[in-house]
């Protein structure tokens, strides 16, 4: 792209009168330069089998075409006409709860012979109908795609075929890797693979989510190639990501896609960034957000296609709040910002997620705080643009580690909701990354199948429950060749078929880590005793958390012991020494001071660190080197109340007038603002 994009959703089809002449005014009022359409309206275009009805969205593309404001055209196949369930109902997903009913979005099988007829049909008639079109950039396929957990007796029959097909036909290789002859389930005909919604068994519900995720890929490739017969070589197609939604906003990792495999299908990465705001707005779900997004697609750029301008009731931005949140994005590599949606709808399922225009569709302060920034953007965006960052920090991830702490949760070894509910895979992994943020260490994520890790001079893996030998083979090769390594409780315990490691823990990297275990629990009132490096800190809490692992050190440092008198032999928090490199281990979960003070070690020790961490608790420190070569420095106070600091660097103030800064002067960053310093 050659600009910062900004801007919102918006569907003629929802207004209750025929105002987009003033809608497109005030776009341009507030320096909203695109707009995104059609994605959720397949029962408006296509009314009856067959017959299409383009009003609105030639309507639109007609007004924003004149205006000079660009469109990204969404395929409309995430919510299916009611007329084709009515006469297909076996296209609604069959699920864990039996079969489907009309009425909510996503509830279709994506593999469904007849659903993929009619979505390629739709899709068809409408890129001929706009890929032409001068205003029409680029293309979004489908929307959070996941695979809606479909389990149908189609989807069911590809995945025994999948299976037979990854065990080479050997269903002898199968029950053992899976362990099926337990309570009876193994299996001695291919055609007795039983209904997988019914099994007790985490490999093979594990490998069927596998299979899913896989689904996704298929599907959106099979999207992106429809539209990329229509597409101009000056279109792109995305997609947009989005993640866990376990509190209620965007969270952690998406069980149900790998983005990482799925982002190979788009030419441009795409996501939806949902989080607290007033009092509870810390930026760290819109770092977490662009750093995975970013990282999925190898450090390219990538558009928020959706984040909220007044959204749910609780979200109603604090003055200053909207624009500090955009321009996060932008700190960490966005190169668009849009916001679901234009305008607040009047009826039906989200009425009350509310968009930049209230339901009398007026002015606001939130759109006019979109206005300030829009006009910023339009002015400077060439400063902020194509940031690129080169972080020497990286955060391992896993979906299959995720689907498997699903199936033995930390604390139950269960599945969640037998004896328990349980903390899971991404409660684990915003902890780590929290700290890391707090800590103002900038991070990529990479998939545990990366064997270039050698890139980062520190490497966090939490609970990477299982992974197959060639990931513990690359983990041990990186701490070896120098690199910094940290792990947590619950890591390599199984194969990439989830069956636990039969030698002894952890698996493969006792010499790496120097520690060993073959106990754990549950703490009931544990506390921690500091020691080393360690034993000034003084966290507020220093008590075990949720999980622990009775380590035996075998020649690691003890940093932190329990202190109990059950326990009192065991270690904690153990660093191992390898050569250069180093391995620092956390066998239980802390409070998320200590984590800090952890990590702060493991940073300092990987020589990573510099003046942001000086900074940390005062500001957020975002950096990067923009399309012209130069450094970009953010600070941003994510609080009510102003703050002083020495300036880290020198350059120009791009918020101020350009305003020359040198190192060491005082900058004053407002509530709920941020400086921005460009290097000269």
């Amino acid at each position: 792209m050659d600009r910062m994009l900004f801007g919102a959703a918006y569907y003629d089809e929802y207004m209750p009168t025929d105002r987009i002449d003033t809608d497109v005014q005030m776009m341009l009022a507030a320096g909203i330069n695109v707009v995104r359409i059609a994605e959720s309206t397949w029962s408006t275009l296509e009314p009856q089998p067959g017959v299409f009805d383009f009003r609105h969205v030639d309507r639109a593309l007609d007004a924003f075409e004149a205006a000079g404001i660009s469109v990204i055209v969404g395929t409309p196949t995430y919510a299916v006409p009611s007329w084709l369930t009515a006469s297909h109902p076996d296209v609604l997903a069959t699920t864990r709860q039996g079969e489907g009913r009309y009425g909510a979005r996503q509830i279709m099988d994506i593999t469904h012979p007849t659903y993929l007829f009619h979505a390629e049909r739709v899709i068809r008639e409408l890129m001929a109908h706009t890929a032409h079109r001068s205003a029409v950039i680029g293309f979004q396929i489908d929307n959070e795609t996941k695979f809606h957990d479909t389990a149908g007796r189609g989807v069911q029959r590809a995945f025994v075929k999948h299976l037979r097909q990854e065990f080479d036909g050997d269903l002898t290789a199968l029950n053992a890797a899976f362990g099926l002859d337990y309570w009876s389930n193994r299996i001695d005909a291919w055609e007795d693979v039983p209904d997988v919604r019914g099994t007790i068994n985490g490999s093979l519900g594990a490998a069927f989510d596998r299979f899913r995720r896989g689904l996704v890929e298929e599907f959106l490739g099979w999207q992106a190639g429809i539209v990329r017969e229509y597409a101009r070589d000056d279109q792109w197609v995305t997609q947009n990501f989005d993640f866990d939604w376990t509190p209620g906003w965007s969270y952690g990792l998406q069980p149900s896609v790998d983005h990482f495999k799925a982002a190979r299908t788009v030419d441009l990465a795409g996501v939806d960034i949902y989080h607290p705001t007033q009092s509870h707005l810390t930026g760290k779900e819109i770092a977490f957000g662009g750093d995975m997004t970013r990282s999925i697609k190898g450090g390219a750029n990538y558009l928020v296609l959706e984040t909220q301008a007044q959204g749910q009731l609780g979200w109603l931005p604090y003055p200053g709040q909207l624009r500090l949140q955009a321009y996060s994005h932008v700190a960490s590599g966005a190169d668009g910002v849009m916001y679901w949606h234009w305008h607040s709808t009047h009826n039906a399922f989200e009425t009350y997620w509310k968009g930049l225009l209230s339901h009398d569709l007026e002015t606001n302060p939130t759109y006019e705080e979109a206005g300030v920034f829009g006009r910023e953007l339009a002015a400077l965006g060439e400063r902020f643009g194509h940031l690129r960052k080169q972080n020497r920090v990286a955060i391992m991830v896993s979906n299959e580690a995720l689907t498997a702490l699903q199936w033995f949760t930390l604390e139950t070894g269960f599945i969640n909701g037998v004896f328990g509910s349980s903390i899971g895979y991404n409660d684990v992994l915003r902890w780590v990354y929290d700290a890391l943020f707090e800590l103002n260490v900038e991070v990529d994520f990479v998939p545990a199948d990366d064997a270039d890790l050698a890139r980062y001079d520190l490497v966090i893996a939490p609970v990477l429950y299982t992974a197959p030998q060639s990931t513990v083979d690359a983990l041990r090769d990186y701490v070896t060749g120098g690199g910094h390594l940290v792990t947590t409780f619950r890591s390599v315990v199984a194969d990439e078929h989830v069956q636990v490691w039969h030698d002894r823990a952890p698996h493969g990297l006792v010499d790496t880590l120097g520690v060993t275990y073959n106990q754990f629990t549950r703490p009931d009132g544990v506390d921690l005793t500091l020691h080393g490096d360690l034993a000034g800190v003084e966290p507020a809490a220093l008590d075990a958390r949720h999980f622990m692992e009775l380590l035996v050190p075998q020649g690691a440092e003890v940093l932190a012991s329990y202190r109990h008198d059950a326990y009192r032999d065991h270690a904690a928090i153990t660093r191992h020494r390898v050569g250069e490199g180093s391995a620092l281990h956390l066998g239980t979960m802390t409070s998320p001071e200590l984590l800090r003070a952890v990590l702060a070690l493991a940073v300092r020790d990987a020589g990573v660190g510099d003046w942001a961490q000086e900074l940390a608790g005062t500001v957020s420190v975002r950096r990067g080197r923009n399309a012209a070569g130069n450094d970009v420095t953010y600070l941003l106070n994510y609080s009510g109340t102003a703050v002083e600091l020495a300036s880290p660097v020198s350059g120009r103030s791009v918020l101020a007038d350009d305003a020359a800064v040198t190192l060491g002067d005082t900058v004053t960053v407002g509530a709920w603002d941020l400086v921005v310093v460009e290097g000269e």
